[in-house]
């Protein structure tokens, strides 16, 4: 019998130690499942982060896109603005030198007119006359050429500066919608 009690007392302290043992491994057990349900909320909001980071990285790179399109439509325009101003320029240089030949062409008509008042009145010199007159009446000729070319050049120019400034209207127009 007492080895047999002695049996019973070292299997209930046994039975202690292993009560003690299933309530410690019961807390860390416990302490496990805590830490399983705050590292998987922590991953929830990290996993949410991470879809906001994502999204605002991608708007970012759109943006990034759409940014450096708009400055190279912005060069391009620039480049456009400059063009147009040089041909507004150069139709100005056309239009200063038709007037300038216009005169010319009016100077010579009046010479003709003073010739042929000379020829009338003074008819001794009549055969020089007729040779300035025709003279001048070739370079009439030339210079009425010239000037119906710088007309026709001016017109077109007209045209191209109308054209220019609407462009640039265009442009602009553009521009402040940027």
């Amino acid at each position: 019998m007492i080895s047999l009690r002695a049996e019973v007392d070292e299997v209930q302290s046994r039975n202690e130690e292993l009560q003690a043992k299933i309530k410690v491994l019961e807390q860390e057990n416990l302490q496990k499942e805590q830490e399983i349900t705050s590292l998987t909320h922590q991953k929830a909001l990290l996993e949410g982060e991470n879809e906001k980071l994502e999204t605002r990285l991608k708007e970012e790179k759109e943006a990034h896109v759409i940014g450096s399109t708009n400055s190279q439509e912005l060069q391009n325009l620039q480049r456009k603005v400059q063009l147009l101003e040089e041909e507004a320029e150069e139709a100005e240089k056309n239009l200063r030198e038709t007037n300038e030949k216009y005169v010319i062409s009016v100077d010579i008509r009046l010479s003709l007119s003073t010739i042929h008042f000379y020829s009338l009145y003074f008819p001794s010199r009549l055969r020089l006359t007729d040779v300035k007159a025709e003279h001048y009446e070739r370079k009439v000729a030339t210079v009425e050429a010239e000037r119906d070319a710088l007309e026709k050049k001016y017109e077109e120019s007209v045209e191209l500066s109308k054209k220019a400034a609407r462009d640039l209207e265009d442009l602009q127009s553009q521009l402040e919608s940027i």
